[in-house]
């Protein structure tokens, strides 16, 4: 026994130590936390548990490596990570780490030994195999992990026979996945662990508190700065998986119109004909270093599409590298005609895709400089001229930007006011506002917002609605109602949040976000997407509302327009797609929690899930006068799930639309997007007509 345990220290000596520099870090951070945080953080003995807890998180959430007697013999942690981090004694959390890389290392190679040793599963058992593991116990002995890895390989094996390999396509495709992955955790260095450690340790706090080594710093410094060439995806850790968390407006995958957020990426390859590599349990860094690259570049990402119930439907899509530029992202308008009554009605859509301004040439004093504000005012001109009867306002997928631009906005619609409330960590609460006098456009104003509108885009539709100003139609926004600012350390950079947004009403958009006054129904999973769905997010609360007038009084129509919503969308194909598969989608994710690993049974599985969502998409099909589908293959492939034939729809083979100038014609988007603007476009035209009667 005795020899046991010196051979077991000897091997966790052998891993990472922590450098001066990151004893440093670890003590600067728990001073950060401690005071600059909103949340004012207490490190003590409770906080000590949730870190250990979060940091097991962390390592295995799926409970797929460590054994109980691991997470006993470092129990100690429980209530001592608190000291560690404020002292920077991080041997004894080290030693914790080196462990678990021993037995990560050691189960991989286990399945690679496995797979050497040839695959030789008939598929004909009865046994299923748990996709989630969040909750289970910690495993007591080696040969009960074995029992669940030996499910594991069997169903990544049946995963790539379903997707027509070969047995030897197989063989080499789990040896080369499993053995990738052993020699990237053997390459584990100091600094990766002490990332990992403050990931557990701030993500107690908020999903937004952050810790950058200085690597990670340089890679944030030039994302700011958009001078980063890549693909335009935001990108975050999912169990094993890397998802889609959201898409840049105007970058490269937004314009491709092949990722989604909650897409998971299994595989990433360069080029034409690079070999794909497999990412599933790389870690988020790495992932995003490979699909990073220069302009012009291809990437092929192997991704488990949002809307798949089943891993084993993977399809390949590819996406030529660019730049985001600021006109890619800049403000449009169009004028949507509505035949009603024997008469033509003009309704104009403005769409703003992100709440952005030069600083550059605004600090510089330039007078012509791109804004938001200053491009939708002239937009709002050009529709003016054209005589429309009212304005939407289309912030689907604008994820924010600059808070000027949210609060001059508004200003474009309103006589002067506040427009937005911040309150800080000592309860001091800075109003901010439109001190502008005059507006742009007095007139009927609707707002369309979707999961994917967060922060500015939620202050911008949160005021409009508090005063009455207009309507907000769509979905419940992100929820993403906090303040963060970056601040330098001795070794790296720690994001803080240090203040929370408030709405002139008093609630806050956090957690919440904002709810339309009519709710569209959504595909995306708001369990999946948004800020209530990440760990630790800050609640929702409210302060004392602020003295603001109102321009009008939307909710007296809310009934009546509701009803003329519901019976226009009852026949609508578009719409009663978009109920159903948003219906069936939220069922088969709810059912799906094991899959089977009885060939036979998987695939009546998927043949039955499919057969739901083919026979959906071709009665949207029919009603449209459309040719039906004989494969549901064809309708991932062709529309993605929303109607959209890709290929003829963009143009080109590379994914990329034809001009960078160029503003996508509304007839060119999905028609399920297309039909929710046609149809605020109704309900702002039933407004004009009701509040014209009154």
């Amino acid at each position: 026994m005795c020899l046991l345990l010196l051979a077991w220290s000897v091997t966790a000596l052998a891993g990472p130590t922590p450098t001066d520099d990151q004893r440093q870090a670890a003590s600067e951070v728990a001073e950060s936390l401690q005071y600059g945080s909103y949340s004012g953080v207490d490190l003590d003995d409770d906080w000590s548990k949730r870190a250990f807890q979060r940091l097991l998180d962390v390592l295995d959430d799926q409970r797929a490596y460590l054994l109980q007697r691991d997470v006993d013999n470092f129990n100690d942690l429980d209530t001592s990570l608190d000291d560690a981090i404020k002292s920077g004694d991080l041997d004894r959390v080290y030693a914790f780490y080196s462990r678990y890389q021993d037995r990560v290392e050691a189960r991989l190679q286990w399945l690679v030994d496995k797979v050497d040793r040839g695959i030789d599963y008939d598929y004909t058992s009865n046994e299923r195999l748990a996709l989630d593991r969040e909750d289970s116990s910690w495993a007591g002995s080696e040969s009960a992990l074995d029992d669940l890895w030996n499910k594991r390989l069997e169903n990544a094996a049946l995963t790539l026979s379903l997707s027509d390999q070969t047995p030897e396509e197989i063989q080499k495709t789990l040896h080369d996945r499993y053995a990738n992955q052993l020699n990237r955790v053997r390459q584990t260095n100091a600094e990766d662990v002490l990332v990992l450690l403050m990931s557990a340790v701030t993500g107690t706090v908020d999903p937004h508190t952050e810790y950058f080594s200085p690597q990670q710093s340089e890679s944030f410094d030039i994302q700011m700065r958009l001078s980063l060439e890549g693909i335009g995806a935001l990108l975050q850790s999912d169990g094993e998986y890397v998802k889609v968390s959201s898409l840049v407006p105007g970058g490269p995958a937004d314009k491709a119109g092949v990722l989604q957020p909650a897409d998971r990426i299994v595989a990433v390859g360069q080029d034409e004909d690079g070999d794909m590599v497999n990412v599933v349990g790389m870690r988020l860094d790495e992932v995003v270093d490979l699909i990073r690259g220069p302009k012009g570049s291809t990437v092929r990402l192997d991704i488990i599409p949002a809307k798949a119930v089943d891993v084993t439907r993977t399809h390949t899509v590819k996406i030529t590298r660019d730049t985001v530029k600021l006109e890619d992202q800049a403000a449009h308008s169009r004028v949507e005609e509505i035949q009603r009554d024997g008469e033509t009605h003009k309704i104009g859509i403005i769409t703003v895709p992100a709440f952005y301004v030069d600083f550059d040439a605004w600090q510089a004093g330039e007078s012509d400089y791109r804004s938001t504000t200053r491009d939708v005012a002239k937009e709002i001109d050009k529709l003016k001229a054209e005589h429309v009867e009212g304005i939407v306002l289309d912030l689907r997928n604008d994820g924010g930007g600059a808070l000027q631009e949210a609060n001059s906005m508004i200003g474009l619609f309103i006589d002067r006011g506040p427009t937005v409330q911040v309150r800080d960590a000592r309860g001091r609460i800075n109003l901010y506002g439109d001190t502008d006098t005059g507006v742009a456009y007095d007139g009927p104003l609707a707002v369309l917002v979707n999961r994917l509108s967060a922060s500015a885009s939620e202050i911008f539709a949160g005021a409009i609605q508090d005063y009455g100003r207009g309507l907000v139609v769509g979905t419940r926004t992100f929820g993403k109602g906090t303040v963060q600012t970056l601040t330098d350390l001795s070794h790296g950079q720690i994001k803080l949040t240090r203040a929370k947004f408030y709405r002139i009403s008093g609630e806050s958009t956090q957690h919440r976000g904002v709810e339309p006054d009519i709710i569209y129904p959504s595909l995306i999973d708001p369990d999946e997407i948004g800020e209530s769905a990440l760990d630790n997010a800050l609640p929702w609360d409210r302060v004392r509302p602020v003295q603001y007038r109102l321009y009008g009084e939307p909710w007296r129509y809310l009934e009546a327009l509701q009803d003329r919503h519901e019976q226009r969308i009852a026949n609508d194909p578009d719409f009663v797609y978009l109920e159903k598969q948003a219906q069936l989608s939220k069922r088969l994710r709810e059912q799906q929690t094991s899959i089977s690993l009885n060939r036979e049974q998987r695939q009546r599985e998927m043949d039955a899930q499919e057969a739901e969502q083919l026979a959906l998409e071709n009665q949207r099909r029919r009603s449209l006068g459309m040719e039906p589908l004989d494969d549901w293959t064809d309708a991932r492939d062709r529309n993605d799930g929303t109607g959209q034939d890709n290929g003829d729809a963009q143009g080109n083979d590379d994914g990329q639309d034809g001009g960078e100038d160029e503003v996508p014609d509304s007839d060119d988007a999905k028609p399920i997007d297309r039909a929710e603007l046609q149809e605020t476009s109704q309900i702002l035209l039933d407004y004009v007509k009701l509040t014209s009667k009154s």
